[in-house]
């Protein structure tokens, strides 16, 4: 949440901030801001809204001219979404200007501080705190901007992801970094700093990516200069060589991100398991598996760690491990777990599940299980995110960018790299035949080409979408692999749509949540044939036999459920493990042409943030 942009070199700084703050819009934002520097003064602008009103109000109000800008998109926390608390915030001087991700906790105590020495704040933020220390220090102490921000920090508590820019040293800008991401773009005399690598992926292919705990000065003329926060000591950069591509992260003709990447899943999933499936051959290669195999058979149990759209994800590989690797399986949120003093031992395996690889409760997570001696896999999307430095080993997803705050192909590319893995273990341990695992293999490689099959009801769905836009609740039913499903299909439409909806295990329907069933209450139901089909059966007529309008997904070919339901939505068929991947494809859709049709914001759904960089 909240994105950072910044340039500083030979070129005219504000369109390629502006752009810059286009491509984080992803991540969820309410207000934002941008400060140029035209070699005399420090023109500023920010409001509350979009980047397009940003656009409109800079364009108009201040001057462009420069070679130095820093901007901002952000999502509330200390103060009311405005114009006055939207970032950049300057200081009492008017010398420095900041950009900040993150929370300082204590930020009260300074500012108390800071207002008995005479400092007055125009915003009731923790950042314009943050950038009066510095300027204090810089002014008690008498040292440089770089150095004050060192300062500063270490009297500061929380987590942040910062840029620091004095106008009377206008050839460099200072970043650090403590629990939210922050890259350096690496160009020919010239420098861009960002949250992460889109906003400068169209002009240079190399970025340093901040570890946690380091601040760089990013000078004119001179190498990055990366060196540890608490202790001073310099720390030798890693020039990374980036992977994305700029097609990656437009929308390739669709209306919008989540429609997009709701279609990329079949070639998603191909690249996850590309290179590490060879189906003819029998085999699977996951080095960070490989490499530590012998942690994983000899686990006494997994505990899986996530938030969100990931905790589904986790959840539907607590049955695919129990089934065919015979491990127990915890499944945690990851904001609870580390506070309430779990029991976690020397032969524990934690897997840590996080699309973007930052999210701040998994990594606090992580941490907690490292300190207690469990062995740490992680499982993300984004190539040199926290999560994947912080972690023993871990795999990548390989789903490519996604840009829709609502998770899809994110969800469907956990599954399968953890199934890869319940399957590689199942193997090992002989609790899986090896007729069975070959089946699974070749199956597996058949889910992208179904998954497309299953996308071709986009225009069924729709019109099941008109019948129910309006609802003002919805139920969600699935039975085994099929519950966590059922979940991620209320949190997508929950996301997106604003419609309160719920998942339920289906056999609890009778023990609560049939009360609510009336002719008004839509109840999605999954019901493929594989699992408990004859037990959804009968819950699905416990529901009709109550007026409520039943949207059921089948099986191919079903006639049972299809005589019952209202509506009926086809996938194919498959083993009833890999069914997630498949029953989830038209939740997604119909949440999403729900929201189209209500004229909601499907890709940046308001309160919501893509990466989760503060608690």
């Amino acid at each position: 949440m909240c994105g950072i942009v910044g340039y500083i070199g030979k070129e005219q700084a504000y369109p390629i901030v502006l752009k810059g703050l286009k491509r984080l819009e992803y991540r969820g934002y309410d207000s934002a801001g941008i400060a140029i520097y035209d070699g005399k003064d420090l023109n500023i602008c920010k409001t509350k809204g979009k980047v397009a009103d940003l656009q409109k109000k800079c364009e108009s109000e201040i001057a462009l001219k420069g070679t130095v800008g820093i901007g901002h998109t952000r999502w509330a926390t200390h103060g009311e979404p405005n114009d006055v608390n939207s970032h950049p915030h300057y200081s009492n001087s008017g010398d420095l200007a900041i950009i900040h991700n993150g929370i300082i906790e204590n930020y009260e105590s300074l500012k108390t501080e800071l207002q008995n020495r005479g400092y007055k704040f125009a915003s009731d933020t923790d950042t314009e705190v943050l950038v009066n220390l510095i300027e204090d220090i810089m002014t008690n102490e008498e040292v440089k901007l770089g150095k004050a921000v060192q300062i500063a920090l270490n009297q500061t508590v929380g987590a942040y992801a910062i840029a620091v820019f004095d106008k009377t040293k206008p050839n460099e800008i200072v970043v650090a970094r403590l629990g939210s991401p922050l890259a350096i773009g690496v160009g020919d005399n010239e420098y861009f700093i960002a949250s992460d690598a889109s906003p400068f992926i169209e002009y240079t292919k190399k970025a340093i990516y901040l570890e946690d705990g380091e601040m760089a000065v990013v000078r004119l003329g001179k190498h990055v200069k990366v060196r540890k926060i608490k202790d001073d000591k310099l720390v030798d950069p890693y020039v990374q060589k980036l992977q994305l591509n700029l097609d990656q992260i437009e929308k390739a003709g669709y209306e919008h991100f989540m429609l997009k990447e709701i279609y990329e899943q079949p070639s998603a999933i191909k690249d996850t398991y590309r290179g590490r499936m060879l189906a003819d051959q029998g085999i699977i290669r996951m080095a960070g598996v490989d490499d530590n195999l012998e942690r994983f058979l000899n686990a006494k149990r997994i505990i899986v760690v996530a938030c969100g759209t990931s905790w589904h994800a986790g959840l539907v590989s607590e049955y695919i491990f129990e089934d065919l690797a015979r491990i127990p399986v915890e499944v945690e949120y990851a904001s609870e777990f580390r506070y309430r003093n779990p029991v976690i031992n020397k032969d524990d395996v934690v897997i840590a599940i996080s699309q973007s690889g930052e999210t701040a409760d998994t990594m606090a997570a992580i941490k907690l299980a490292k300190e207690n001696g469990a062995f740490v896999f992680g499982v993300c999307n984004v190539v040199g995110s926290s999560i994947s430095r912080e972690t023993h080993a871990g795999a990548y997803t390989h789903a490519g960018p996604e840009i829709g705050v609502a998770s899809t192909k994110a969800f469907t590319t956990q599954i399968t790299i953890l199934s890869l893995i319940a399957l590689k273990l199942g193997k090992a341990k002989g609790s899986i035949s090896n007729t069975d695992y070959h089946m699974y293999l070749n199956e597996m490689e058949l889910i992208p080409s179904k998954i497309e099959k299953a996308l071709e009801s986009n225009k069924h769905i729709i019109e099941v979408a008109k019948v129910y836009k309006n609802a003002k609740n919805c139920l969600y039913l699935g039975r085994g692999y099929n519950f966590p499903v059922a979940l991620e299909g209320a949190l997508k439409l929950k996301e997106i749509s604003y419609i309160h909806a719920e998942g339920y295990p289906a056999a609890e329907m009778k023990h609560g949540p049939i009360a609510l069933i009336d002719e008004q209450m839509p109840v999605v139901v999954i019901a493929t044939k594989k699992g408990h089909y004859e037990k959804v059966v009968s819950n699905i007529q416990e529901i009709k036999s109550r007026k409520g309008k039943i949207i059921a997904i089948v099986t191919e070919g079903d006639t049972s459920v299809k005589n019952m339901a209202d509506h009926v939505i086809e996938v194919p068929e498959t083993f009833e493990a890999l069914t997630p991947l498949l029953t989830t494809i038209p939740l997604q859709l119909f949440s999403y042409h729900i929201a189209v049709m209500l004229g909601k914001n499907v890709d940046q759904p308001r309160n919501l943030a893509k990466s989760v960089t503060v608690e």
